[in-house]
């Protein structure tokens, strides 16, 4: 689900680097992504070594010299630890700040006051949901991450039954929900109205996250009941602290990249002009590497020294956040590999071809061209971005309405089941401490329901409207 997709899409080459036909193409992925299951599954191997091999292999069945293969696969590697894995560092240094100064835990203390056993679950998907709008998926991860492992932790909650609602929510505004942009995307090549698509993605939105959230996580929760991996929860403090950040101070913190991009966001809907003195600015500091940055400049203040932390103790902290995160880093890494790999053999246009001969209804055919392109790559931008492009023609003879809902058609299938091929699945799988098994049992369903369920009120909206 790496926004990074945007880039790599752009980075690829003119044409697939081998003359492979689609039956060949077909095949390859199938075994590359057979190898990445079993060396991880049946062999132990760790996931950055099955990704390489896996990514080495479908290079080799498609028919594709090794030499770019190899290129394919560090171009996507290095774009997506320059991208994601910064914003996964910077995660790490703000969710140890709060964890460290008894921030994370004033805002813990918070929640598990004011929320009861039977509605935690929809307090986190109303959460998420609210910091998901403005936010890059894996940005709204490393920020909930800290709660909800804390949450899950000291509530005695399964683990699903906190996690699933947070990702819910973060997911469904990712894929339905302007400014986000796969959406935005979208919406540019259908020629689509904003304000109405907005409108209609919000009411989507709602009853799916619902659906996805609170209420699949009781399912999920009796699959895989695991408990919150112990490396990764933000312990107490190791002494008992004078004193601790407020509660304000501490959540102002957190939201403060919230606010940053949703300000970005805000301006270039209504500006739209990138000459502008005010939108240059926000361009720049609604990034989500600048406003991570700024969050956590701000919280060696709010939160460190708010709890009376020296210099020597501050730099402490950020180099101890640090460490548990390396083995996250590489697999990540790898994953943006793989998906890269995919896109430069050709699986994309693959896709696109076969599906130009499909005669099935224009919402349903621009959701199942995004499905096959977000099975095919693991990249919801990817296939938000090529299915718009294909379906567009289909959008000349619609209404305003339609037009907007065949944007939700696309960003609907562009979620279908995450597998080893996202770089959002190996996020999921090691914060969450899960085997590959497990992971596709909730994450990858959990996706899979959001796709199929958005796609279901998309249909019935365009049978009223």
């Amino acid at each position: 689900m790496s926004t990074l997709s945007v880039e790599m899409l752009a980075a690829a080459p003119a044409g697939p680097i081998t003359s492979a036909g689609h039956a060949q193409l077909g095949i390859a992925v199938l075994v590359g992504i057979a190898v990445i299951v079993l060396l991880i599954t049946r062999l132990k191997l760790h996931a950055f070594l099955a990704l390489t091999i896996g990514s080495l292999v479908l290079g080799a069945v498609a028919g594709a010299p090794m030499d770019k293969v190899i290129t394919s696969f560090t171009t996507g590697l290095g774009a997506t630890v320059a991208g994601v894995g910064v914003l996964i560092a910077l995660g790490a240094i703000l969710g140890k700040l709060l964890a460290d100064s008894g921030g994370a835990d004033q805002i813990v203390d918070t929640i598990l006051a004011r929320a009861s056993n039977r509605t935690m679950p929809w307090a986190m998907v109303l959460i998420a949901g609210i910091i998901g709008l403005p936010l890059f998926f894996e940005v709204g991860i490393v920020l909930l991450i800290p709660v909800v492992l804390l949450v899950a932790k000291r509530g005695n909650f399964s683990l699903m039954r906190i996690g699933i609602p947070a990702l819910a929510g973060l997911s469904v505004m990712h894929g339905l929900v302007p400014p986000h942009p796969g959406p935005l995307a979208a919406i540019d090549a259908i020629g689509a109205n904003l304000g109405v698509t907005l409108a209609l993605g919000v009411l989507v939105a709602v009853p799916t996250a619902v659906i996805a959230g609170p209420l699949f996580s009781r399912i999920a929760a009796r699959w895989v009941d695991i408990a919150p991996p112990e490396k990764l929860i933000p312990q107490r403090p190791s002494e008992e602290l004078e004193r601790r950040p407020g509660f304000a101070a501490t959540v102002g913190t957190v939201l403060l990249p919230v606010v940053l991009m949703l300000a970005k966001a805000l301006v270039d809907i209504v500006v739209d002009d990138p000459k502008d003195h005010v939108q240059r600015v926000t361009d720049v500091i609604g990034s989500p590497l600048i406003a991570l940055l700024a969050a956590v400049l701000v919280g060696l203040f709010t939160l460190g020294r708010a709890a009376g932390f020296g210099r020597d103790r501050l730099a402490t902290t950020v180099e101890k956040s640090l460490i548990p995160i390396a083995g996250i880093l590489l697999i990540v890494g790898a994953g943006g590999g793989f998906k890269q790999t995919l896109i430069d053999v050709g699986v994309g246009r693959m896709i696109l071809d076969i599906s130009q001969n499909w005669s099935v209804p224009a919402l349903l055919l621009a959701w199942l061209i995004a499905v096959g392109i977000r099975l095919a790559t693991g990249s919801a931008t990817v296939a938000t971005i090529s299915a718009a492009g294909l379906v567009t023609p289909l959008a000349a003879d619609m209404s305003t309405s339609h037009a907007a809902l065949l944007v939700l058609a696309v960003g609907a299938g562009s979620l279908f089941f995450s597998h080893v091929n996202d770089a959002g699945f190996w996020m999921v799988k090691e914060y969450f401490g899960m085997d590959v098994g497990q992971t596709i049992k909730t994450w990858s369903l959990m996706e899979t329901v959001i796709s199929v369920v958005s796609l279901g009120f998309v249909l019935l909206l365009s049978l009223v409207l």
